[in-house]
């Protein structure tokens, strides 16, 4: 790939680098505690293994990203690495769902399985879980952005030949 076409991916994977490490920092931060009837409770990220599995997924597309970062250009390992980088956006997709799914259950309740809201109650912890989420989002994007960059130029997709 020559140097024209390097440059672009070379800055997604930064962005993405710094969306998935915020993510994960911003996330694994995400403390706060609330006392409801005399009794304290405290909300973190381990208490769900679905916040979890979003702080280990955007750790591991971090690693990753980090590690494309300083891989060699001239590599012949195009088609492995835009595999490895739809299994790291697809990973990124479902961790943000499920997250989101469970955000959204925290923020609102379930009146219908009389789960009650708790962001009234821990609103730092809510918000650092906003916050996780958005940088998420934009590393999930930005791989997707990838994606389409990698595709048009390893596998020449949009050429013709007629």
């Amino acid at each position: 790939m020559s140097l024209s076409k390097r440059i672009p991916v070379f800055l997604l994977r930064l962005l993405a680098l710094g969306a998935s490490v915020s993510a994960t920092v911003v996330m694994v931060t995400s403390r706060d505690s609330a006392e409801v009837f005399n009794m304290k409770f405290d909300a973190k990220y381990t208490n769900s293994p679905t916040f979890k599995y979003f702080a280990l997924i955007n750790a591991i597309a971090s690693g990753y990203t980090l590690i494309l970062l300083f891989f060699p250009s001239k590599s012949s390992c195009g088609h492995f690495i835009l595999v490895l980088d739809l299994i790291i956006a697809l990973l990124l997709d479902s961790s943000i769902s499920a997250c989101l799914a469970i955000g959204q259950v925290g923020k609102n309740g379930n009146s219908h399985a009389g789960w009650l809201p708790i962001c009234g109650q821990v609103p730092k912890f809510c918000n650092h879980v906003t916050g996780a989420l958005v940088a998420g989002f934009v590393a999930a994007v930005v791989y997707f952005l990838i994606l389409l960059y990698t595709l048009h130029n390893v596998m020449n997709l949009f050429t013709f030949n007629g």
